[in-house]
């Protein structure tokens, strides 16, 4: 899912650093009004958790792999501002530390996992838990779609991306993407769906925390 560098042109790496830096500025300002004592440590151990999460890859099919996002976490978790600043700091860090996706590249990076997949999975989640009854198994209805959708959300992203700077036309790149990260999104929902879980056995609190 990380574009690396070289993939992209000029005009579109400007365009998605000034959009991913902007948006990140803001959800800075916005965290930082809303944000309380209980939220701090979530805010951490979310970011180590899919940190760690990210470098662990599960196969797909036909000899691919793919390996959770965290976008979808978040934005339950915590709600998607607190979420941008989760997801930037985990691909910020992967860039710098791992070279996974470049650094010029890292504002699309950004803007795919960080801001779309995390706004995305928000408002999918939001939709679902709101037609379905307010229960356990409407949470985890909500969780399972929220984590596919962050996933194809970002893929369709990249697609674009790819397409507008010349890499592939994007009746190519667009299912070829789409197709793979399917799957992808699938096994994304799946550990979602386990994560929220466990936390609504373990610490059902955290679900009822105001959301950033």
């Amino acid at each position: 899912m990380h574009i690396p560098d070289g993939f992209l042109n000029v005009p579109t790496l400007a365009a998605t650093g000034a959009v991913s830096a902007g948006t990140v500025g803001l959800a800075v300002k916005v965290a930082a009004k809303k944000i309380g004592e209980k939220q701090v440590p979530l805010m951490g151990m979310l970011a180590a958790f899919i940190f760690a999460a990210q470098m662990l890859n599960f196969p797909v099919a036909g000899g691919t792999s793919g390996h959770l996002i965290g976008a979808a976490l978040c934005a339950i978790l915590i709600g998607p501002w607190a979420g941008v600043i989760i997801m930037s700091a985990v691909l910020i860090a992967q860039a710098l530390i791992f070279q996974d996706g470049g650094l010029a590249s890292l504002g699309a990076n950004i803007l795919n996992m960080g801001i779309i997949a995390v706004f995305g999975s928000y408002l999918i989640y939001r939709l679902v838990t709101k037609i379905l009854p307010d229960t356990r198994r409407g949470k985890l209805i909500g969780g399972a779609a929220a984590g596919w959708t962050s996933v194809m959300f970002s893929a369709l992203a990249a697609a674009f991306e790819l397409a507008a700077s010349g890499a592939s036309p994007f009746a190519v790149v667009g299912p070829a993407m789409l197709g793979v990260h399917a799957l992808i999104g699938a096994g994304e929902g799946l550990i979602t769906v386990l994560v929220v879980s466990a936390v609504m056995a373990s610490r059902a609190d955290v679900l009822q925390m105001e959301r950033i």
